[in-house]
């Protein structure tokens, strides 16, 4: 029978890599706890409504790279192609709006898109999401920013560029708009790739973030946002750098960093590594005050991110695992119950390791143990189950010695 075969850019992850994914998901609940954020859990399957007003009808990821279907009743049904408009559309079903009210959540889950597979980015792919209802401070940027600083920290990454910007609101961006315009209606046009002469009529902010060398040639000579903000939006910048720099975050403010949707509003971030190749966004977001009023609910300004996992698990690729802390080795088959009731006084107690389910050699189970890694290899032989006792066997220095059972247990408290 011909074996089945898992989807193109679908992948299996075993451990190591499954260890890394696990690792960044403990280490964000962790972070964003301290930070008062709450885990909120949304489905996966969405009406595909969702995403076309979310998103917005005439992108690429709404136009191209969804997986829709009918279901059963008929209903156009979308796997989430990312996590924002999910949790809008749920932070307004449960009525958990409120006046001076801040609502933070964050997410961790899988999302789906059809694209081409490629290095860091599959079809099903992860992101760890935040989001902050309620309030439209600058502090809350800044707060939204660092917390994100903090977690990358906590993972142990480095050589990551922070990069910010301003996009204004509805009352300065019309002007920017039509400087663009305008700006773009004087080019000759054979200077543009074909999307972004289309982006010139429909939404000329994302041609300020095309990859095209050409296009980035001509953008570098363009209207700059910074020059088209009016008093408040400025003031609102203003703070958040004053507050990123008093806390000594390192940044670049980017001009030609944007958002292609018009509910996105002043700031916006990326965090980018070059070390996965070419310049790479492993994270992203901003402020979208328009959002929550778009998808039917009241007027809520809003700011997060989105954290690529499978981008932070190649950086991780090199970290070395949690060691194991025992592997116990029964050589006589009269051992195994003994061996197993072991183990699991050891686990209540906090340890983790394995034990064998099969009587073999010292030598086999110690090779065993060794390429497990573990810091401890316990030996449980006839002699030893006859005397109540076990064999501690450090594996780091070597040392060895015979005790009680019952002492062995005591020394772990």
């Amino acid at each position: 029978m011909e074996t089945i075969q898992s989807i193109k850019g679908f992948a299996d992850l075993f451990s190591p890599e499954s260890d890394n994914f696990s690792f960044l998901e403990a280490t964000a609940r962790e972070v964003f706890g301290r930070y008062g954020v709450s885990e909120l859990r949304t489905p996966i399957l969405e009406k595909t409504e969702l995403f076309a007003r979310g998103i917005g009808g005439e992108t690429d990821v709404v136009q191209k790279e969804m997986y829709t279907f009918e279901d059963k009743g008929g209903r156009s049904v979308t796997l989430r192609p990312e996590a924002t408009a999910g949790v809008v559309r749920a932070f307004i079903e449960s009525g958990q709006h409120a006046p001076e009210r801040v609502s933070k959540y964050f997410t961790i889950g899988p999302m789906f898109r059809y694209e081409r597979p490629q290095k860091g980015r599959l079809r099903q792919f992860h992101q760890i999401n935040c989001e902050v209802f309620g309030t439209d401070a600058p502090h809350c940027d800044a707060e939204v920013m660092l917390m994100l600083a903090t977690f990358l920290k906590s993972v142990g990454l480095s050589g990551l560029s922070f990069e910010v910007n301003s996009l204004g609101c509805p009352e300065c961006r019309p002007t920017f708009h039509q400087r663009l315009t305008d700006y773009f209606a004087g080019l000759d046009k054979g200077k543009l790739c074909a999307d972004c002469l289309r982006r010139t009529a429909t939404n000329p902010l994302r041609v300020l973030d095309c990859k095209v060398a050409a296009c980035k040639d001509v953008v570098a000579e363009a209207p700059r946002i910074d020059d088209n903000l009016c008093p408040s939006c400025k003031t609102h910048f203003d703070t958040v750098l004053s507050i990123l720099d008093a806390a000594g975050l390192a940044y670049t403010r980017n001009p030609f960093l944007v958002r292609g949707l018009d509910y996105y509003q002043r700031t916006t971030f990326e965090v980018t590594s070059t070390n996965i190749g070419a310049q790479t966004a492993v994270a992203g977001g901003g402020r979208y005050d328009g959002l929550v009023e778009l998808l039917g609910g009241p007027k809520v300004p809003g700011v997060g991110f989105a954290i690529g996992m499978e981008r932070l698990a190649l950086l991780l690729a090199g970290r070395e695992p949690a060691r194991k802390d025992f592997y116990l080795a029964v050589l006589d088959e009269k051992a195994l119950d003994q061996g197993l009731l072991l183990a699991q006084k050891l686990r209540e107690r906090g340890l983790s390791g394995e034990v064998s389910f099969a009587a073999k050699s010292p030598k086999s189970q110690l090779r065993l143990a060794n390429k497990l890694g573990v810091k401890t290899c316990l030996l449980l032989g006839g002699e030893e189950l006859a005397a109540g006792t076990i064999v501690v066997k450090s594996l780091d220095t070597g040392e060895q010695t015979s005790m009680p059972q019952e002492q062995f247990l005591a020394t772990l408290g």
